[in-house]
């Protein structure tokens, strides 16, 4: 049919439906019987109406099924720019990026295939009365190309999100305990100044715990701030260093009391424990006399400075006592347990130079009265790493066998000095000392490889 036709037809059309009821059924009637040619080019007119409408149905449902595919198309894009948005918040990876940049390029595509959908349904007219047949066909065929172009880039974004999956549950599971870490953080730190008002109620000032507390709180306004503001993954990382340090504040708070109780006691024993030294150091000089009396000068020279050293020592030790006693009552907590470290040590080395003396006058009127006791407690010592030597071999080991030999030869020599006119008893105390620790330092090195090698069996 023509456009003229067409137009035409549908004039008539329209004619019709004005007319007068009456005669329309007349009309209608007088079709039906067949009647002139005006009755057949009636037939020929309504045949042709129904070709038309059926191709505007067909255009119609084209572009119904373009606009559910240009629907479905939008929807899939918003549903997958929140996912691409949340691995970007979340990730800062190369892969990430890639994924935003693949996103935008098919961002790019979509807007290309939705502009051509514009431009199909904005370029036909589905609703006019006399729409022409051949219209009405190549707005079918323009709408269907365009349904298939959506369909087919939904099928590329389908792809996409496919391959997002590794990426995005990493994302949302980091999501997930952004929350919770955040309100742990949050709840740490309520509990450390909880701590802190407990504690202070007891007269316990905690001035370091207080100001550790006080620089965690720009750290709690960025919590509060939100991960939109400084990203998930630096979120999570504050609260979790949040949490700890609070935790950390908290713990040291309510160890406070204890703290006290025990830096207090420290005080009392170790200043009782001073005054005893004091006390001590008093006899060094009479043992010192003893030795210098009844023994040659190898055997006391090295002690001439123990009193000096130990009133030093004791005076120091006093004098440090007194400051970590003043650290104690302005409650610097730190500063008074580092000097009762102090203190400490120096008594130590005062009870260590005090005992000195004492035991070397002890060891050398043992073994002045019976040097034979110390002669055969070394030599057991030996005979005993050289049975261990010779246990499973017709020949010892050289390697066992010259320090046990030198070690024998080194007990000779020192015995040998005892037959001098006035013996340096010290001088052999310490060689059988030496033998005995080179003995037992080959029967360490014999136990070592046998039983290494038992293992390795």
């Amino acid at each position: 049919m023509t456009g003229t036709g067409t137009r035409r037809y549908a004039n008539d059309v329209l004619a019709l439906v004005l007319l007068p009821l009456s005669l329309l059924v007349a009309t209608s009637a007088a079709s039906f019987a067949g009647g002139g040619g005006g009755g057949a080019g009636g037939t020929r007119r309504w045949f042709g109406g129904g070709r038309a409408e059926s191709q505007r149905a067909d255009a119609q449902a084209a572009k119904d099924d373009a606009a559910a595919a240009f629907y479905e198309l939008d929807t899939a894009q918003r549903g997958l720019r929140i996912s691409v948005e949340t691995i970007a918040a979340v990730d800062a990876s190369p892969a990430a990026r890639r994924v935003a940049d693949e996103f935008a390029a098919l961002g790019r595509r979509i807007d290309e295939v939705s502009h051509a959908y514009i431009q199909a349904v904005d370029g036909y007219d589905l609703d006019r009365v006399d729409l022409e047949g051949s219209v009405a066909v190549r707005a079918r065929a323009d709408l269907t190309r365009a349904k298939e172009e959506l369909v087919r880039v939904k099928g590329e974004l389908e792809r996409f999100e496919q391959g997002l999956a590794p990426l995005l549950d990493t994302a949302e599971t980091q999501l997930a305990r952004l929350a919770p870490a955040v309100e742990r953080a949050r709840a740490a730190l309520r509990a450390a100044g909880d701590a802190l008002d407990g504690v202070r109620g007891r007269g316990l000032r905690a001035d370091d715990a207080a100001a550790r507390l006080a620089a965690l709180a720009p750290e709690l306004t960025r919590l509060n701030e939100g991960a939109g503001r400084h990203g998930v993954a630096e979120t999570l990382e504050r609260a979790d260093r949040v949490l700890r340090e609070a935790e950390a504040v908290r713990a040291e708070v309510e160890r406070l009391p204890e703290r006290a109780a025990e830096t207090d006691r420290r005080l009392v024993s170790l200043r009782t424990r001073a005054e005893a030294l004091a006390h001590r150091a008093t006899s060094v000089e009479p043992v010192l006399s003893e030795l210098r009396r009844r023994y040659s000068a190898a055997c006391w020279q090295d002690l001439q400075t123990v009193p000096a050293q130990a009133a030093e020592s004791a005076g120091r030790a006093q004098a440090k006592l007194a400051e970590a006693a003043r650290a104690r009552e302005e409650q610097r907590w730190p500063d008074a347990t580092a000097l009762l470290g102090t203190v400490r040590a120096l008594l130590n080395a005062t009870d260590e130079a005090v005992s000195a003396a004492g035991d070397r006058l002890r060891r050398l009127d043992a073994v002045s009265k019976d040097p034979q006791r110390e002669i055969e407690r070394t030599r057991f010592a030996i005979r005993d790493a050289q049975r261990l030597a010779m246990e499973g071999r017709h020949t010892p080991d050289p390697r066992h066998a010259g320090p046990l030999d030198d070690a024998v030869a080194r007990l000779e020599r020192a015995v040998e000095g005892l037959e001098e006119r006035h013996p340096d008893y010290w001088h052999f105390l310490i060689e059988t000392d030496a033998v005995r620790a080179a003995a037992g330092r080959v029967v360490e090195r014999i136990r070592e490889e046998r039983g290494g090698g038992a293992g390795g069996a």
